[in-house]
């Protein structure tokens, strides 16, 4: 009979083994079970830091590891000198307060949505103009709590920073722009940042921007000393290179084809008085109004940029074509002025010669009286061979001058000054070019170096 009943009894627990294996375990009640117990009211406090490196609050600094991934820039203000960027933001700490038992590994990770739940480091951007976070369709935040107590904080924003630039060599230039983040109200003695070890800043790929390059970004520290303490803070320098061919297509070129347009009135005749005015005076208006919307785009800064070095001297050849026209009128003028003198003179004299033509016939045929011939030189008198050779010598041809026999070609002195135009203003113009841009390309090359 003893053995019956020790039999039935072996059979029970068995089944009753078998049953509570086969059950499964809700894990989810367990994470509800786990948060209660360590965020329960009473047992944990979210307004006390986590403690320090080794385990006491008061000997050592909480620390907190950063790295965030670059979702996109969205653009690059130079008027405003701002930067725009959407990123995803993860912090990282340890907080032993909320250790828990991970029933086996089968528990990874606890999630939150709810960060007044736990203590926060009071991070912010130190450089930030605008920012606001996601909240379509929910909030694009979490919070993960690891068994051993550690704590891992993301969430998605965009933000408006601010970016000084130095542009004295815009459009050629290369800009910095920073990313700072620093503690508001924690010292480096109770709270550090540290840049997550191996990859702390990862970037989209194929980021693509509409006028800018980014070539490279350095993770550095940024730590500030004031009045109150030593406050931890990090930073990011995301080097931009401004690409240059939009500005070659929109601001260059049309610019030195301006200029040429300006030197056709060179090649225009110079009784063509209102061609050769509205074509200096259209071109100097559209250089003009060009200059302007350049500058319309761009900060007033107290230096000079390459681009003003650039419109600067194309507006200067634009008027200086036009004030060739008005030189050439000028000369043309001066020309007939004299080319009527001459006439005049030339007409007096030949009255003049007239009227002594006839009061010479006169003077034949009414005196008798002898007049002595003029002097002929003798052979053999000194001073009159010496005053031959001084004649010759003068007399003798002048030395064949290039510049002179083919301006000579050329007889009016507006005609001159418009074909040395032809020449001098595309010579100058070339060698302008050589010296800006060897200029600023060797300045943008010693920068980048």
């Amino acid at each position: 009979m003893y053995t019956y009943y020790t039999l039935v009894a072996l059979i029970v627990h068995i089944i009753h083994v078998t049953v509570c294996t086969n059950v499964k375990i809700n894990f989810r009640e367990k994470e509800k079970e786990v948060l209660d117990q360590i965020l329960g009211q009473g047992m944990y406090d979210a307004r006390i830091r986590p403690s320090g490196v080794n385990g006491t609050v008061g000997d050592g600094p909480t620390v907190v590891y950063i790295n965030f991934f670059l979702r996109s820039i969205s653009k690059i203000d130079d008027y405003k000198m701002e930067y725009s960027v959407q990123l995803t933001f993860r912090e990282q700490w340890l907080d032993e307060r909320l250790k828990f038992n991970d029933f086996g590994g089968r528990l990874k990770y606890l999630t939150l949505t709810e960060a007044s739940r736990v203590w926060m480091p009071d991070l912010f951007f130190s450089n930030e103009k605008e920012g606001h976070f996601h909240n379509i369709i929910m909030p694009n935040v979490y919070i993960r709590i690891f068994p051993y107590g550690s704590v891992l904080y993301s969430i998605r924003i965009s933000l408006t920073l601010s970016c000084p630039m130095n542009l004295k060599l815009y459009p050629l230039d290369r800009q910095i722009c920073s990313l700072r983040m620093a503690s508001y109200g924690w010292t480096t003695d109770d709270l550090v940042f540290l840049w997550k070890e191996g990859d702390p800043v990862q970037v989209v790929k194929n980021l693509h921007l509409p006028r800018f390059t980014l070539e490279k970004f350095l993770t550095d520290y940024c730590n500030s000393k004031t009045n109150t303490g030593e406050y931890s803070c990090l930073k990011v320098d995301l080097l931009f290179k401004r690409e240059f061919s939009y500005y070659l297509i929109q601001i260059y070129i049309p610019c030195c084809m301006l200029v040429i347009v300006s030197w056709v009135s060179f090649w225009l005749d110079q009784g063509a008085v209102p061609a050769r005015v509205s074509l200096g005076v259209t071109t100097l208006l559209t250089m003009a109004t060009q200059t302007s919307g350049i500058n319309a785009s761009l900060p007033p800064v107290s230096y000079t940029k390459a681009i003003d070095v650039w419109t600067g001297v194309c507006l200067t050849f634009v008027f200086g074509a036009l004030l060739e026209f008005a030189l050439v009128n000028y000369a043309s003028r001066s020309d007939m002025h004299r080319e009527n003198m001459k006439k005049q003179r030339r007409q007096c004299e030949l009255e003049h010669a007239a009227s002594m033509d006839a009061t010479s016939d006169l003077i034949d045929t009414d005196s008798n009286a002898t007049f002595a011939m003029p002097l002929v030189r003798h052979p053999g008198d000194p001073m009159s061979l010496e005053k031959v050779r001084q004649c010759e010598i003068h007399m003798q041809p002048a030395r064949p001058n290039c510049c002179r026999s083919w301006l000579s070609k050329f007889p009016t002195r507006s005609k001159r000054i418009d074909v040395i135009s032809r020449i001098t203003f595309p010579l100058v113009f070339a060698l302008f070019n050589v010296i800006y841009w060897s200029t600023y390309l060797f300045r943008e090359e010693a920068e980048e170096s």
